[in-house]
């Protein structure tokens, strides 16, 4: 399995510095390699989790925006092809794909009654956000929109991660200060400075 898990990283690696992918600069030290970095952290902690299953949602659960971001959400069946592809299990990928549709579905559904490793992952990519450039990047990368309009996005996105995708409360005790310097960094000022 970790030769299949090495093959899955190598392929999306690659497949993220795609120049057409509007974040292949970027994307894998700044985002993909952060969620995998605390995904085994949070591994370490809930010892059940299979880290497998965890690795394989790690890198799979951007390929879908990776491929094209204007269709990512219909473009989950192209992760079960991968994984056929780089000669995973068939009961695995079962897992992988619907894991990832739990996943995915986490405005519809409340990840807090997920499989472990779907809420690993899903906690590890939100906090992942609040790590180095990641909502600066968006603003540069999306800059002929108002600064208004990016405020709002970036409202949106934290508070999705905070209150849908981050399930663990290791995550939300170890994050609430970044949350509360990203709130401030997107509009949401303190009565009081000092």
């Amino acid at each position: 399995m970790k030769k299949n898990i090495a093959k899955l990283k190598s392929f999306v690696i690659k497949a993220s510095k795609n120049k057409s992918f509007l974040h292949h600069d970027w994307f894998v030290e700044y985002h993909l390699n952060i969620v995998e970095r605390i995904a085994l952290e949070l591994c370490n902690v809930y010892k059940k989790a299979d880290k497998n299953v965890v690795l394989a949602l790690v890198w799979v659960h951007d390929y879908g925006k990776i491929l094209d971001m204007k269709k990512e959400h219909k473009l989950n069946h192209e992760s079960e092809k991968l994984l056929i592809k780089l000669g995973f299990p068939k009961d695995f990928i079962k897992k992988i794909t619907e894991f990832l549709d739990i996943f995915e579905h986490y405005m519809e559904k409340d990840l807090k009654k997920a499989p472990i490793e779907v809420q690993i992952v899903s906690s590890a990519d939100a906090a992942s956000h609040m790590i180095g450039p990641f909502f600066s990047i968006y603003w540069k990368e999306y800059n002929k929109k108002s600064i208004p309009e990016l405020m709002k996005k970036n409202t949106n996105k934290l508070m999705k991660d905070w209150e849908r995708k981050i399930t663990l409360p290791e995550v939300k005790k170890s994050f609430k200060q970044r949350n509360e310097f990203f709130k401030e960094q997107v509009g949401n000022f303190p009565k009081k400075y000092l």
